[in-house]
């Protein structure tokens, strides 16, 4: 049993108390005492304690477990209010439910807190979960009536009727927002969601979709400039049932706000009826979003949005704790460039501001400001409003990550609703935002999805990558004259590029980001990157890590278990892989050397030419046959010499010999010992050729190392990662200690260091 701050208010004020055990609770002005195993006894004690501390009801006045006439069978009221002392004349019937009850659920309580209410000819009825809080008149209203008759709230002591709204600023005049608990505040998620999606009256992306803008529409109310006493916008008014569209017409002006700041995420106007409205609203009005606790209100909303995602959505996200050892290895701060190019729901922008957030805690302890400073404020919210930008294809997963940033106190700014891959500039001009600019990010921070096909025939953008051309082996390559592409960098350099002019029909997403990451990064920046291992290991691969060489250098590989997105839908055996960017120079010197090495070895006798002569022999003892075709041909050869001495020699003669030579030769190679012996001679000149094709290649490779600069690597596996396969903790996380590791090794790499730990 969880003792909340309204039950401990209670308890201090002897309304209430709870035996040493927890198992009872005793009402006593009443005298009455009820199990607390019963999951509704809890919403009763608050409500009771609320009816008395919030609305000033004498404990004399108020009734538990009070008898219902003209209800068979006999039933009793959860809560009554009376008017008089005396108990004679009811008031207000309050009917509670268990904070988990389903929608259903709530839907039946209401009406069974109407016939409560009818029997015994109260005014008001409130029905209350906890989380869900609604208020009717029941008086001088049809025994059916549900919607005209909501009131925003239930009367305060000695007055006859309600406030016109219930949530004032400060609460002068009303009552104020409340801050809430982490569970809590997932179980309002939850049942705001479950009641627009209505058992599959919508679909529940679109009732996920809604909901998202209806948080945004409550955190921007919150935020809006009101003088104590003033109402605020995001609750249901008095009026409201008579001037229905009321409501509507305030949720929308808010909604019109943030679609003119971000109007490429803010595309759909809000698609609820008035009574859908009124539900979710009702959820969300009393909560204050703001100010609690960030890590709660954080919590909340990615506990309910991930199990949406990846039971509803088809989605899932990077784990919090790989998340967050890829943020803590990187020596971000508040001046970095920070982006996340398939930012998903903005986990990983979310621990980047968290980080500089903590920095700024910790300059605070050490005297630089204070933490409820202006220099402590924008010290994080500058880094977040200018420095953070997210990519996500999605429109309403780009709108969730903005509405996670916003309860998380901002940064949602430069999140765009974009395809990832999508040139730059396009990108730039569909959307606006010009903080999209090539080489200008410090660090690159993403999950990219692995797996899906990017096909030319559907984006024609594939052409214009590198690694959407295809690749040739460079031994290949010189022996068949391919020419050489080559590219200007922009700055003057010119690189030389190992793929031909062949566009792809097709390649993988995780390859292109590579690619599109390293145009995103300022020369020195860092990227790390969820990668699939069939990138490192996979022999069709080997062009891509030969582009990765060229273009970059490579810091750590940082191997995960295969269960490490077991728990998220997804079972690929994936790694980290941290790189730093070269500049265009460094990049075209090793493409360089590599080509001067590939003509050096090509041109030598031993090397290149040796493996064309060699390829030329097979060709022409394959050509020539067998000791048997090759006896025949010796033998036309024969007869025909013999022929022409004679002088009997003709050219149809000539022919004649060739075709039954040819006959006889043809016969001979439909036999089995042919057929071995052709396998035999391919197989035996096949191996010969790959060894020193395998040769050539290994001198290549190890020229081409003496002439690179060589440097440490920083290599780790982790195998517990804080979790097991079904997501459940575990009591090590050896990403920890990697993590502090891995960011010791660069910052030896920022000084200069060739071999950081020697």
């Amino acid at each position: 049993m969880q003792v909340t701050d309204l039950i401990q208010r209670g308890i201090e004020a002897k309304l209430i108390s709870i035996d040493v055990e927890r198992k009872s609770i005793l009402y006593r002005a009443l005298n009455k005492k009820y199990r607390l195993s019963d999951p509704e006894e809890l919403v009763r004690a608050r409500a009771y304690v609320t009816l008395i501390s919030e609305y000033g009801y004498p404990a004399d006045q108020i009734d538990i477990e009070f008898p219902v006439p003209h209800r068979v069978p006999s039933l009793t009221a959860d809560i009554v209010v009376f008017k008089d002392k005396a108990r004679t004349t009811p008031f207000i019937v309050v009917e509670c439910k268990r904070e988990e009850a389903s929608k259903g659920e709530l839907d039946h309580a209401v009406e069974q807190g109407f016939g409560y209410a009818n029997s015994l000819k109260a005014e008001f009825m409130w029905m209350t979960s906890g989380i869900r809080n609604d208020y009717f008149k029941v008086g001088n209203f049809g025994g059916m009536e549900r919607e005209q008759n909501r009131e925003p709230d239930i009367p305060r002591h000695g007055k006859a009727d309600v406030a016109a709204a219930r949530f004032t600023k400060g609460g002068v005049n009303g009552f104020d927002l409340k801050i809430v608990q982490e569970t809590d505040l997932t179980r309002k998620f939850k049942q705001a969601h479950d009641a627009l999606w209505a058992g599959g009256k919508r679909n529940p992306a679109e009732a996920f979709d809604e909901l998202d803008k209806l948080i945004f529409c409550k955190i921007w109310d919150e935020r809006a400039n009101r003088k104590p006493g003033e109402p605020y916008d995001f609750q249901v008014f008095k009026n409201d049932r008579d001037r229905g569209d009321d409501l509507k017409k305030r949720i929308q002006a808010i909604y019109e706000q943030g679609r003119a700041r971000d109007k490429e995420v803010f595309q759909d106007n809000i698609r609820l009826s008035n009574a859908e409205l009124q539900t979710v609203v009702g959820y969300l009005a009393d909560t204050n979003l703001s100010e609690t606790d960030l890590d709660s209100k954080g919590r909340a909303f990615e506990t309910f949005m991930t199990g949406f995602f990846r039971g509803e959505f088809g989605q899932y996200f990077t784990p919090r704790n790989i998340v967050k050892f890829i943020v803590d290895a990187l020596p971000i701060t508040s001046e970095s460039a920070v982006i996340d190019t398939s930012c998903g729901s903005g986990g990983f922008l979310l621990h980047a501001l968290d980080k500089v957030r903590r920095q700024a805690d910790a300059m605070a302890e050490d005297g630089y400001f204070s933490r409820d400073s202006r220099q402590h404020w924008k010290h994080w919210h500058d880094f977040a409003e200018n420095n953070l930008y997210g990519i996500e294809i999605s429109e309403g997963i780009a709108r969730t990550a903005k509405m996670n940033m916003i309860i998380h106190d901002d940064g949602h700014t430069n999140v765009i609703s974009h395809d990832g891959l999508e040139s730059i500039e396009t990108m730039r001009q569909a959307t606006g935002n010009q903080g999209f600019i090539p080489g200008t990010f410090d660090f690159i921070i993403t999950n990219p999805p692995f797996g899906s096909k990017v096909k030319l025939a559907e984006k024609s953008y594939l052409q214009n990558y590198d690694l959407g051309r295809k690749d040739i082996d460079w031994i290949d390559a010189k022996m068949n004259n391919v020419r050489v592409v080559q590219k200007d960098a922009g700055n003057g350099e010119v690189i030389r590029l190992t793929f031909t002019e062949k566009n792809r029909d097709q390649q993988t997403t995780e390859v292109l980001f590579l690619e599109q990451c390293h145009r995103f990064l300022k020369p020195g920046g860092y990227m790390a990157m969820v990668i699939p291992d069939s990138i490192l290991t996979n022999s069709s691969m080997q062009y891509v890590r030969n582009w990765i060489e060229e273009h970059w250098r490579i810091v750590s590989v940082v191997s995960l278990p295969q269960f490490a997105f077991a728990a998220n839908g997804a079972g690929v055996k994936s790694s980290v892989l941290f790189l730093k960017r070269y500049d265009a120079k460094t990049t075209a010197a090793i493409q360089r050397i590599k080509e001067q090495t590939q003509d050096k070895l090509h041109d030598a006798k031993d090397g290149g030419t040796a493996l064309e002569k060699l390829i030329a022999e097979k060709k022409l003892v394959l050509k020539r046959g067998d000791a048997e075709c090759q006896r025949v041909d010796a033998e036309v050869i024969t007869k025909a010499q013999a022929l022409s001495e004679q002088g009997t020699l003709t050219p149809a003669i000539r022919k004649a010999l060739k075709a039954e030579a040819e006959a006889a030769k043809a016969k001979h190679m439909e036999t089995g010992v042919f057929a071995q012996w052709k396998a035999d001679t391919n197989d035996d000149y096949n191996e010969r050729i790959e060894n020193l094709r395998e040769t050539l290649n290994d001198q290549y490779l190890a020229e081409v190392k003496a002439e690179v600069s060589d440097y440490e690597i920083y290599m780790a596996i982790a195998e517990d990662i804080g979790y097991d396969a079904t997501g459940r903790p575990t009591a090590t996380n050896e990403l920890e200690a990697v993590a502090a590791e891995l960011s010791r090794f660069i910052a030896h790499i920022e000084t200069g260091a060739t071999r950081p730990f020697v």
